[in-house]
């Protein structure tokens, strides 16, 4: 049996995190994922997908992603059944990520889509490095025809 799920989306809302009764961290956040098909003169449709994350990638989440962001989820599809208030069965459909990563750009993870880790020391910002051109003088002809060291 195969139940694999890959999906690039925004969250459609800041992550939130919690604790279970037995101490380990659960993370949930939904994302938007826009779909491949649009019709002339209607605006693109997404599908909004719940997603649960737990113990280290949880707290990834929680700390470097916030509303907006891009994100790459790779799980498994899981389903919940529940009784609501009022007597009614539900059921749930959400996707368990075993792997999450950056997609956006560099300089959209710049302008405060998430936050910086907190114990993250900041190197002092130093002048890039100057090389200098090599000339022509700088290298030698290999003339003849024995084996190349590569």
């Amino acid at each position: 049996m195969i139940n694999s799920v890959v999906l690039m989306g925004r969250l459609v809302a800041d992550p939130e995190l919690r604790t279970t009764t037995t101490g380990k961290t659960v993370g949930s956040f939904r994302i938007a994922v826009d779909r491949s098909f649009q019709r002339q003169g209607e605006e693109r449709q997404a599908d909004f997908i719940s997603i649960v994350v737990w113990e280290q990638t949880a707290n990834f989440v929680s700390r470097y992603f916030r509303k907006g962001s891009m994100i790459a989820v790779q799980g498994r599809l899981q389903t919940r059944n529940y009784e609501d208030k009022t007597g009614a069965k539900r059921t749930v459909y959400e996707v368990v990520a075993s792997e999450v990563s950056f997609c956006g750009s560099k300089a959209e993870s710049g302008n405060g889509n998430y936050a910086a880790p907190a114990a993250a020391p900041q190197a002092p910002a130093q002048p890039p490095a100057a090389f200098q051109s090599a000339g022509s003088d700088d290298f030698e002809e290999i003339t003849d025809d024995e084996d190349l060291p590569f």
